[in-house]
Order: C-alpha cells, then sequence, then structure tokens
C-alpha cells in the first residue's frame, strides 16, 4: 500500500510541476529579430527555457524597464539607449570571462563612445537607415533625403513611425546634425515634416516591409536589415543610402540591473556571438552581423551586398546616434505637434 501511494505521489508531480524548476531567462527583443529556431537550439543545449517578449521602440523599451513589474534577463537597445541605460545605472556590467565568443567580434564594433571598453554591452546586429523603392513605380533613382518631399510621390511615401529617426531624416535634409540640441534647427525639422506630411501614406513600424513589398506603396524609410529581408522578397526594390547622409547604428545585448538569472543571460549572449549561430540568425533576419567568421559563413548573395555590408567610404558619411535625454521634452513636444497635425 505505501508502495502505492508512492507511485501515486510521483505520477503526480510528473503531471503538475516537474518543469518548475527548470531554469529559466526573460529576453526582451525587437520585433522580428531573431530566428526562433535559434532560441529553440539554445534551450536544448543548455536546459534553459527562454521567455520571449518584443517591443516595438527604443522608448518603448525603457519604459518598460523604468515602469519595473517585469524582469528582463537579456534586452536588445541600440546605442544611445545604451548610452542613457548605463547613465541612469539600469545595466549591470558583464563577467566577459563568461562570453568568450566575444573574441570573435570585429574590433571597428567595439569600444563605440555609447560603451567605452564594452563593459555592459555585446554587438547584436549593426547597418544603416536609408530610401527603399520600387524601381517599376519610381522612373528615376532616389538619391536623396529630399526626395520624399517631391511631390510627385504623393501618397506612395511611407515613413517610420519613430520619433528619432523622422526627425533624423528631416534634420539631415536640412544639413544639421541628427545630434543637433539646436532647438530652432528642431524646430525647423518639425516645420519639414509637417510640411512633407500630405505626401505621406502613413507612419509605419515593422508592417512597413510588407507594404513595399507588395508594391501598395512606392517608396519607404527603412533600416538596411529590413531592406536585404525586402530586396530578397521583390527584386524590383533599390535601397540608397542618401547623400546628405545618415543614422549608422548598432544594437547591442545587455542585461538589467534587475535580472534574475545573469549566469543564464550570460550563456544566451555568448551563444547569440558564437559564429555559426550568428550567420544562421543572420540569414533569417537580414540584418548585418559584426563577427567576420558569421560573415563569411552566409551565401555569397548576402555577403557580397552592398546593403548588408556597405564599403567604409559608403558610410563615412553617417552619424551614430547620441543620447538626446537632455532635450527629450523636445523630442516629445514634435512629435506630438507632428502626429496631431490634420
Amino acid at each position: 500500500m505505501a508502495l502505492l501511494l508512492v507511485f501515486v505521489l510521483l505520477g503526480t508531480l510528473a503531471l503538475t510541476g516537474c518543469g518548475d524548476d527548470t531554469p529559466s531567462i526573460n529576453v526582451y527583443n525587437w520585433g522580428d529579430y531573431i530566428d526562433m529556431d535559434v532560441i529553440r537550439q539554445f534551450e536544448k543545449e543548455y536546459g534553459i527555457k527562454v521567455r520571449y517578449d518584443t517591443f516595438a521602440t527604443n522608448e518603448d523599451l525603457y519604459v518598460k524597464l523604468k515602469q519595473g513589474g517585469s524582469s528582463y534577463d537579456v534586452i536588445f537597445p541600440s546605442d544611445y539607449m545604451i548610452e542613457r541605460m548605463t547613465r541612469e545605472d539600469l545595466l549591470v556590467k558583464l563577467d566577459k570571462g563568461n562570453i568568450p565568443n566575444m573574441s570573435k567580434i570585429d574590433e571597428k564594433f567595439l569600444n563605440r563612445d555609447y560603451d567605452p571598453g564594452n563593459e555592459y554591452s555585446v554587438p547584436y546586429m549593426w547597418g544603416t537607415v536609408g530610401i527603399i523603392y520600387n524601381k517599376t513605380m519610381i522612373d528615376k533613382p532616389l538619391t536623396s533625403w529630399a526626395d520624399l518631399w517631391n511631390e510627385e510621390y504623393k501618397g506612395q511615401i511611407i515613413m517610420l513611425n519613430s520619433q528619432r529617426d523622422s526627425l533624423a531624416v528631416a534634420l539631415k535634409k536640412l544639413g544639421f546634425s541628427m545630434n543637433t540640441r539646436n532647438i530652432d534647427e528642431l524646430e525647423a525639422a518639425k516645420e519639414e515634416l509637417v510640411r512633407q506630411k500630405p505626401l505621406v501614406d502613413a507612419y509605419l513600424g515593422d508592417d512597413i516591409k510588407g507594404v513595399i513589398v507588395a508594391g501598395d506603396a512606392a517608396i519607404g524609410v527603412v533600416w538596411s536589415g529590413d531592406a536585404v529581408a525586402m530586396i530578397r522578397d521583390n527584386p524590383d526594390l533599390e535601397y540608397v543610402i542618401p547623400s546628405e547622409g545618415t543614422n549608422l547604428w548598432f544594437d547591442a545585448m545587455v542585461i538589467p540591473k534587475n535580472a534574475k538569472n545573469k549566469e543564464g543571460a550570460e550563456k544566451f549572449i555568448d551563444f547569440m556571438t558564437r559564429p555559426d549561430i550568428s550567420a544562421k540568425n543572420t540569414e533569417y533576419i537580414g540584418y548585418s552581423t559584426p563577427i567576420p567568421e558569421a560573415k563569411e559563413l552566409l551565401t555569397d548573395e548576402i555577403k557580397n551586398s552592398l546593403v548588408a555590408y556597405p564599403t567604409d567610404e559608403m558610410i563615412e558619411n553617417t552619424e551614430i546616434f547620441k543620447d538626446p535625454t537632455d532635450i527629450i521634452g523636445e523630442y516629445d513636444r514634435i512629435w506630438t505637434e507632428l502626429t496631431s497635425e490634420q
């Protein structure tokens, strides 16, 4: 009888709670920015469950982190947001001894101003912001941000639903730095976007890809990695870095201060930085790996793509975003005024 009771109890535990002791990490990343097979492979290799959520903008990520209530072990902010989070003591320093694959990253992607010495971050992907257009719908090459103000393209233009990126477009069109602190220049950029608004079909996020690929709009402002995937789906599309210059950006993996499983987080970061895993991930999402060994594992079509891997000359006239916290109120005001304009 006692033996029977033991078997019953064991069966009950198997049904109700065996998986409760499985270690886990909570990961918060941009939408459509990872190959889910890679996550499944990590879970299988390390026996660590990954709970995965997505965000749409750096600002959404920041608000979620500041509000608390959600504990994430690995997050994927961009350069300027890492700068802000570090200054506000929201991140923990990495134990690089637990991330040996960090040695595989090209040195030109390390020790950037947003994180000197990479004490807090490990590069994930990088790229540019540019214009993508359908060559069958637009009868001449687009080369300038000013082309997005051409009345000829009214109703065919998609802008990014991002205050930072859209303001940067207008600032570069006017010849200003996208990191300006000059209120008059920011106001001038706002007026440019107000003037452009009647020509714009929509301000979109991730769904910009499907709209442009389907030919429902002819022109869009996109990140280079999205452009790679879009061109793969529609060869009639062309991506260009505008002549006035653009944003050179970096996304990286960091660990928030309230992480519950720092050891598991560092294992995940190291796994994601492994060349074979980075190559698999890059092949799927279309963005650019900072790991030379991973790049060499890609198809010739991708690794030779000037969209994914522009030459040094092509990105000579670019800027990396700086943290705008000191003027964030102006950004918020401008964006609110722009989006409320009829």
